[in-house]
Formats: C-alpha cells, sequence, structure tokens
C-alpha cells in the first residue's frame, strides 16, 4: 500500500511511519504528482482540496489530531472513503495539564494577584478548598473522560457533560439539554472539550454563560467555535486594562478560536481578564499518534473493523 503523509514536519512523520509500516510506502506531499495520484490511504492534517482531490483510488484518510472540522468541512473531501481520527493518543496527558493549570490560575486567585501587581497593590486572598470549588468538563470522550478523572483526581467535584448517557467513576455525569442547564448553574469553572459540530458550535452563548454562577471562569482548550465570542466579551464586562472590577464572567483561559490565528484587531487579546495560548493545549505526541496511524492502517487494508468518523455528527 502506499501511503500519503502531509503534515508539519512530514518527513519526520513519514520516516517514523515507514518504520512502523515496512509493508507499505510512505511519501509525502512534496512527493512528485505521479505518486501522490497513487495513493491509495492519505495521512493528514488539514489538507488542501487539491490534495484531498489528487488520489484516484483512495481507500482511507486517517486525520493526524482528534479534530476532524477542517477535514470534514473541505469541499474536496471524498465523502464515501472512511476516516479514521486520533483517539487520545497522549493528548488527553498535555490537555489534563492545561486544564489543571487554569484552574489553580482561578481556583488560587493568580488572575487576581497579577493585576494587584499591575498596581502595586499588596492584598491577601483568602483560599477556597478545592472541594469546594466544583468544575464542568462538557465533552466526554476519550481525552474529556481523561482530563475529568485528572481533575478529579486532584479533589476538584467534577461535573461531566455529554449528549447521550454516560457512567464515569468519580464524576457526576450529565446528558442532554436538561443535563447541561444543571451543570451550568452548579460549578465555578466551566471546561470545554467538546468537537466542532452544527450541535455544538455556540453552545456557550449569552444564555449558558448567564447560568453560571456569578464570578465564574472559562477555560477552552476545545474548539473555538464552541464560544459565542461577543456573548463571552459581554459576560467579562469591562475590557479596559486599568479596570479593577470584574464582569459577571470572573476570567478565561483560551487556546482555540473559530478564526487562527487569532486576528491582532480581536478584543481578546488586550482583555485583562482573558488569557491566550496558540493552540498549544494538546499537541499530537509523535511516537503513540504513530503506532495509531500505523494500526489503523492495517485495519483498513485488511477490512478488519475499526471505528470510523461519523461525518454527520462530525466525530
Amino acid at each position: 500500500m502506499r501511503v500519503l503523509v502531509h503534515i508539519d514536519d512530514a518527513e519526520q512523520w513519514r520516516q517514523a511511519l515507514a518504520d512502523r509500516l515496512p509493508e507499505a510506502e510512505v511519501i509525502t506531499s512534496a512527493a512528485p504528482a505521479e505518486q501522490r495520484r497513487g495513493a491509495d490511504y492519505l495521512a493528514v492534517w488539514k489538507p488542501s482540496a487539491e490534495l484531498l482531490r489528487e488520489p484516484v483510488a483512495l481507500k482511507g484518510i486517517v486525520n493526524l489530531g482528534a479534530g476532524v472540522d477542517a477535514l470534514l468541512n473541505n469541499p474536496a473531501l471524498p465523502r464515501e472513503v472512511p476516516i479514521v481520527k486520533l483517539r487520545d493518543a497522549g493528548m488527553s496527558e498535555l490537555i489534563g495539564d492545561y486544564v489543571r493549570y487554569g484552574l489553580l490560575h482561578f481556583q488560587r486567585d493568580f488572575d487576581r494577584y497579577r493585576r494587584q501587581q499591575a498596581h502595586h497593590q499588596w492584598r491577601e486572598h483568602a483560599v477556597i478548598d478545592k472541594a469546594d470549588w466544583p468544575v464542568g468538563v462538557l465533552g466526554l470522550g476519550a481525552i474529556g473522560a481523561r482530563v475529568a478523572a485528572m481533575v478529579a483526581a486532584d479533589g476538584f467535584p467534577v461535573h461531566g457533560w455529554s449528549r447521550s448517557p454516560k457512567t464515569l467513576p468519580g464524576i457526576h455525569c450529565h446528558h442532554g439539554d436538561e443535563g447541561l442547564a444543571a451543570l451550568l448553574e452548579r460549578v465555578r469553572s466551566l471546561v470545554l472539550l467538546l468537537p466542532d459540530t452544527p450541535a455544538t458550535r455556540h453552545i456557550i452563548d449569552a444564555e449558558a454563560l448567564a447560568r453560571l454562577p456569578e464570578g465564574a471562569s472559562l477555560i477552552n482548550p476545545g474548539r473555538g467555535t464552541l464560544i459565542d465570542e461577543a456573548a463571552l466579551l459581554d459576560a467579562l464586562g469591562e475590557d479596559s486594562a486599568a479596570a479593577e472590577g470584574e464582569g459577571r464572567l470572573r476570567g478565561a483561559l483560551l487556546d482555540a478560536f473559530p478564526e487562527e490565528p487569532l486576528p491582532e484587531a480581536s478584543p481578546l487579546w488586550s482583555h485583562p481578564r482573558v488569557m491566550i495560548t496558540p493552540h498549544m493545549a494538546g499537541p499530537t505526541p509523535l511516537g503513540e499518534a504513530l503506532d495509531q496511524v500505523a494500526e489503523a492502517l492495517r485495519a483498513l487494508e485488511a477490512g478488519a473493523p475499526i471505528d470510523t468518523v461519523d461525518p454527520g455528527a462530525g466525530y
């Protein structure tokens, strides 16, 4: 089989995948057009429409990440070809660390101390116990479930939400519209780990933000489309760097945005209660990811059972 790899550092991926699949010819998107047209499988991250159109007898696509929205929204995606995505592959540990940092940032008042420093203020805040700081995790897939477990192990009460019912040890699980409303009303920090689908876009809108308790915080290492940015800015309130007060929403740690890089004109850059990171919460660890890719390609080639992406559901 011939596998075409398209991702940053594609040559590194190509060499490592070739070591795991000695029976395959592994090429990159820099290969001659004739070789690209003969690819049986694509192992790709955010391929161009032109690249998707090139193979003449494509058997399958492996998405080199957990988020498949860029691939599913590509107009050249062949709808009859099965798609396999990475499921965790070590990303959950990194995303869990990102979330835990964000929780401590708000629970231990580092956001307030940072603003006090700018005004030369020396004032200590009383520590709120982790047991009194309930955390909501929206999205209980492979990554969300692992992150929820990590947060619970740290001593935070964790409420998780998914579209359909789930049961996870140590997690208060909610589902459906009523479950989402109940979760929002009782958490001090909300973590977003949902996929980008028509059903999840702007799931955090003005109504959802209004359900959160006064002074809640938001952490989004998931997808940028989950949040209505105008509603978020309104909930955060005053955007002046000199402002000492807080809006209804205490603050936000944001790693994903509808447009990336985040446009220079975005008011989020300068908001004193927003921290921005450049979509770095869960980089794909090469070793574990390549093991999954090799396993998926062998299964596709053999016609063996394998979990594939449902384009209609978006994941």
